[in-house]
Order: structure tokens, then sequence, then C-alpha cells
């Protein structure tokens, strides 16, 4: 101070070291565990190593947030994707994370899809190109307007609508993508009814051939 005193600063020391902790936390992409503790404009505010943090409406999920209230006072997990000191800027982030977490939960659901089986459905959209059908396990696949029916067809609305229960066949899985089709089941079924027949015996002509004889054989005169 002049004076050959020392001035100190415990206030300045631990604003420098949650600063330096926050730079730390966001180039490891570590997951920090925050309370929402307030909502503002276009988002909602948590404090992380004591300083106030930031998170973006965008960023809390993965789809639209109708009410922020919801948040207040929750738990969630986020990421620091900005940490400026002298800006005094801390951006947080949990979209990340619930992308990450869909995606290993998705892996997980399409492990126990097999090519072949037959599952149950509901039309969500319907493209140019074909219709996206969810699945009972959440997943989402698509029957190419080519699968859709047995007959020619130029758009996919002259047979689904949007919120259709239908049966569909699972004809290929690629790059996380379910290829799916309606027509196959027809086609099997059809298959099936053809091999039917051909195990079907029939008679020979003498066999169901009938003699006067054999009609009053039995009939006493």
């Amino acid at each position: 101070d002049g004076n050959g005193n020392i001035l100190l600063s415990r206030v300045e020391a631990a604003d420098m070291l949650a600063w330096d902790k926050l730079k730390e936390l966001k180039d490891s992409k570590e997951v920090v565990d925050v309370v929402v503790k307030g909502i503002v404009n276009g988002g909602v505010i948590a404090m992380v190593e004591g300083l106030r943090g930031f998170i973006p409406a965008s960023r809390l999920s993965l789809s639209y947030i109708e009410d922020l209230e919801t948040y207040l006072l929750k738990e969630i997990d986020v990421r620091v994707i900005e940490a400026n000191q002298a800006e005094g800027r801390l951006i947080l982030s949990a979209r990340e994370i619930l992308r990450e977490q869909k995606k290993a939960e998705d892996a997980k659901k399409l492990a126990s899809v097999q090519v072949g089986s037959v599952v149950k459905g509901t039309v969500e959209s319907l493209q140019s190109y074909g219709a996206f059908v969810r699945l009972e396990n959440g997943l989402s696949g698509l029957v190419h307007i080519s699968q859709i029916s047995t007959q020619r067809i130029k758009s996919a609305d002259q047979v689904l609508h949007v919120g259709d229960e239908v049966d569909v066949k699972v004809i290929g899985i690629k790059d996380g993508k379910i290829s799916l089709s309606i027509k196959a089941l027809a086609e099997d079924a059809e298959k099936e009814q053809e091999e039917e027949l051909e195990h079907v015996e029939i008679p020979k002509v003498e066999a169901i051939g009938t003699s006067l004889g054999d009609l009053f054989k039995n009939i006493k005169l």
C-alpha cells in the first residue's frame, strides 16, 4: 500500500480459483450437478463454484420447454461450455449430456430389434418418400413408399394417416436406421396361403365316386 504493508484479499483469491476451476471443467467436459436457483428471461440460473451460471432455455432440454418455472429448484447435470472471467460470463448446458444419454438408450433399444421380426407401431409423419412409424420401444423407422402396399401408390397418404396403428416387419437396420415394411407382411400372408394349398390332398376321382351298390347296400326293401 506504499507503506510497506501487503494487502491481501481472500475474496479475490476465491474468485480467481473458481474461474480456474471452471476453465478446467470446460476443457475436461466434466459433468457438474447443479440446482436451478432462478428463472430469468431466456433461461435459468445455477451456481457453480460459487459463481452465477446461465443455462439458456434451448440448452435445458432436447425439446421445446413451454414453462421454465417447472425447472425451479430442479437438480440437473450440466457442462461448462463458456467460462469468460474478463466478462464474468459463465454459460452452462444440459443438452449435450441429454443427447449422449438418448444416443446410448437408442443404441440399447436398437440392439434388441431383430431383422425379420414383426412389431407394432404408430404412424407419426408422412413424407413424399414414405412414412415414419414410431415403434413400441420408442424408436422410429421408415416405411419407404415402395414398402407400403402391394399395389403401386403415388403417395403414402393414399393408404396411411398420421396416428394409424400398424403392424410392420423389420427388413433392415443400417447406420442406426430402421427400415420397415407393411407390404412384406401381406406378401408373407399370401405365401403362407399358397403353401397351405400345396399341402392339401385332393381325393382321387375313384375315391369320391359312388356306385349304385354303395347307395342301396344299406337299404332294406
